[in-house]
């Protein structure tokens, strides 16, 4: 299970500081519980994992294996948590050089929809011409511009390169039950679908069909995803003292309340990125806002340590460090002698390469103590689709519960609205007309 290290946030914050929000926290995970909580139509992930039956994930990898059956490659269509907890999953658990080890077993999982860039799309569709490619478009309208645009184009060449009949079989839409462009479009071309529950936001969507279905494509287990995600469920119920996600967030808000409003996710596994990643879109869209949350930053160690590593040590005090740590690596490489020894580093011979890069995290961690930043370090046992299941859940409780020591809806993101207000009165989208005038005035 998930360990939690909470001591090396002394002396910013006591570990009796942490203790005395005790009452505090049970008050969250009361209104957590009870749906008395700020954004309580949006409480679905909290006992998702548990919810999850084997006939649904049989009908997930069904649908997977179609895809993994037909397919070279598939391309997960979508934006923010429609697309960011799958590829975390999918790039923590992947062979760091997949693109030039592909054994053929499993298709080349791709990702659009989450960006306007033309090169990017251009790119792509060059790719995948000639290809036997499927997609999955998850969009709970349809109408989000950055993936209704990337389908458009994908659903066009599909059918182009497969025929119509085919294309039938590799498109799939993950999307409302009922209503939305997306839902239309599902019904009628006859694609195979799959709902994305009302009560489910997109940051905590990773453990529905939104994360599922593209991790199994991958070739990954999902089953044991959601046992691990099963596991810290219950855990993450219990009180203050046995309960790490409720301790992790108490934390956080003592350190808050301390000054420290910059928190830096770390880690010393390269597969980690975009676990940080999702981890920042969690984290930023649920309390950044009323003027309040702490601001997520990340960086990969020890490269960073080349770059942003000078900040870290010395610069400005605002800012907190929790490091996540795999205990045991997949693979086994010893540090090799060399007769000439020019590099000053035959120490190391015979060592293996992962005791060199705990050690490389203890030092820091010493010396960024040293330098007044406190850390709190998670450790997994290793990097498995248990583990990730358990550290998923683990924040994604530690989120809500912290939310509401905050003071504020973390289920809600009306500041994402504004670019898009924006960008549709650039354009000239029709029933814009008054905001159009407007903004052009503005640029005069």
């Amino acid at each position: 299970m998930i360990k939690l290290d909470i001591t090396k946030i002394a002396p910013v914050v006591s570990a009796a500081e942490v203790k005395a929000l005790e009452a505090r926290v049970a008050e969250a995970q009361k209104a957590l519980e009870e749906g008395t909580c700020p954004g309580n139509d949006f409480l679905g992930w909290l006992h998702l994992p548990t919810s999850i039956t084997p006939e649904f994930l049989a009908d997930v990898k069904a649908t997977a294996a179609v895809l993994r059956g037909e397919c070279e490659a598939v391309v997960v269509a979508g934006i923010g948590g429609s697309y960011l907890g799958a590829k975390a999953v999918i790039e923590a658990l992947s062979n760091s050089f997949q693109w030039l080890v592909n054994d053929g077993k499993n298709p080349t999982i791709l990702f659009a929809g989450n960006n306007i860039g033309e090169d990017y799309l251009a790119e792509l569709t060059t790719y995948l011409r000639g290809k036997r490619f499927g997609v999955i478009n998850i969009s709970k309208s349809g109408t989000t511009t950055e993936t209704a645009l990337a389908f458009r184009l994908l659903k066009k060449q599909c059918e182009e390169q497969l025929g119509k009949e085919t294309a039938k079989k590799v498109i799939v839409a993950i999307t409302d039950a009922k209503r939305g462009a997306a839902r239309t479009c599902a019904d009628k071309e006859g694609y195979k679908s799959f709902i994305i529950p009302d009560n489910v936001g997109g940051r905590f969507s990773v453990l529905t069909p939104v994360g599922l279905l593209p991790i199994a494509v991958a070739g990954f287990d999902i089953d044991q995803l959601v046992k691990g995600a099963q596991d810290m469920e219950k855990m993450a119920a219990a009180p203050l003292a046995e309960n790490p996600a409720a301790q992790y967030a108490a934390t956080r808000y003592a350190l808050y309340t301390k000054g420290k409003k910059i928190e830096i996710l770390a880690n010393y596994q390269p597969k980690l990125h975009f676990i940080a990643e999702w981890w920042k879109q969690l984290f930023g869209e649920s309390e950044g806002k009323d003027g309040k949350g702490i601001y997520p930053a990340s960086v990969d160690l020890t490269t960073d340590l080349h770059s942003m590593g000078q900040w870290i040590q010395e610069g400005e005090r605002t800012i907190f460090e929790t490091v996540i740590s795999v205990e045991t690596p997949e693979h086994k490489l010893l540090f090799p002698n060399d007769d000439e020894n020019l590099d000053g580093l035959n120490f190391l011979a015979g060592k293996r390469v992962d005791e060199v890069n705990k050690m490389a995290e203890l030092g820091t961690q010493l010396a960024h103590v040293d330098g007044g930043v406190p850390n709190i370090r998670i450790a997994i046992d290793r990097l498995d689709a248990y583990h990730l299941g358990q550290l998923i859940y683990f924040f994604e409780k530690a989120c809500g519960i912290h939310c509401q020591l905050l003071g504020v809806n973390a289920f809600n993101q009306p500041g994402v609205e504004a670019y898009k207000k924006n960008m549709f009165a650039l354009l000239g989208k029709p029933g814009y007309e008054k905001e159009t005038e407007a903004i052009k005035a503005r640029l005069k």
